[in-house]
């Protein structure tokens, strides 16, 4: 019952500004422009190692910071042919609470050392606890819990809306969920229910919410500046 959320989108990146390589769009080969930013020692490997004029595989943390744009944080690039050897430039964010994001950093170790991932563009594995369900609508959100901060202190969760079916009693439960990206949508291929969530208060028969109905309420997209555990095995 690890949190996370990451992906892979292929793209070329152009960044806002060509002085500060920090903010742009991810232009994706289907047409969608994706808003992005770079973390951590990415903007290494990027100023001294990647061609922004062509298309690569960019390892991303998901969110929605505003309603249907798909927001993207650049933690690595996919691409083991080329990068295996500047490996050691990459490293991950100090502030980012992950665990061994698949940056190219990784990548060099993992037999073969293909550029194409088997589960190929646009895949995004998300795992949290489900708190919005509406089969007949398509729609359902999860909750990501981010990790402590070396402080102590508890980042706020940050919500996730995606696409697919998957049904009520489903509710306040840990899953682990399987997405296409879809333009600036994620579109569930597959899911599996892992277990309940302890709920501490405010629950109605059953462990659930008292406000009942297929969803306990309207969906809402985070925004938070969340962090996402980063391995899927």
């Amino acid at each position: 019952m690890q949190y996370r959320a990451i992906g892979v989108v292929r793209g070329t990146y152009v960044p806002s500004d060509p002085d500060q390589l920090t903010r742009g769009t991810i232009q994706t080969e289907d047409g969608t422009a994706i808003e992005a930013v770079v973390l951590g020692r990415v903007l290494t490997l990027m100023r001294r190692h990647l061609d922004l004029s062509k298309p690569h595989l960019w390892v991303a943390y998901p969110r929605y910071r505003e309603t249907e744009h798909l927001h993207l944080q650049l933690v690595g690039v996919w691409e083991p042919s080329t990068l295996a050897a500047p490996a050691a430039d990459v490293e991950p964010d100090s502030d980012l609470d992950t665990a061994e994001p698949a940056t190219a950093a990784t990548a060099e170790s993992l037999e073969p050392a293909a550029d194409d991932l088997p589960e190929g563009d646009g895949y995004f594995s998300v795992r949290g606890e489900l708190i919005y369900t509406r089969p007949e609508d398509g729609d359902l959100v999860v909750k990501i819990r981010q990790q402590p901060r070396p402080d102590g202190s508890r980042p706020t969760p940050f919500k996730l809306q995606l696409k697919g079916a998957i049904p009520p009693e489903s509710l306040r439960h840990f899953v682990a969920l399987d997405l296409r990206r879809h333009g600036q949508e994620l579109h569930l291929e597959q899911h599996e229910v892992i277990g309940p969530i302890p709920q501490r208060g405010g629950k109605g028969r059953g462990g659930r919410p008292a406000r009942g109905g297929g969803g306990g309420g309207a969906p809402s997209r985070g925004g938070g500046q969340g962090r996402a555990t980063a391995s899927r095995r």
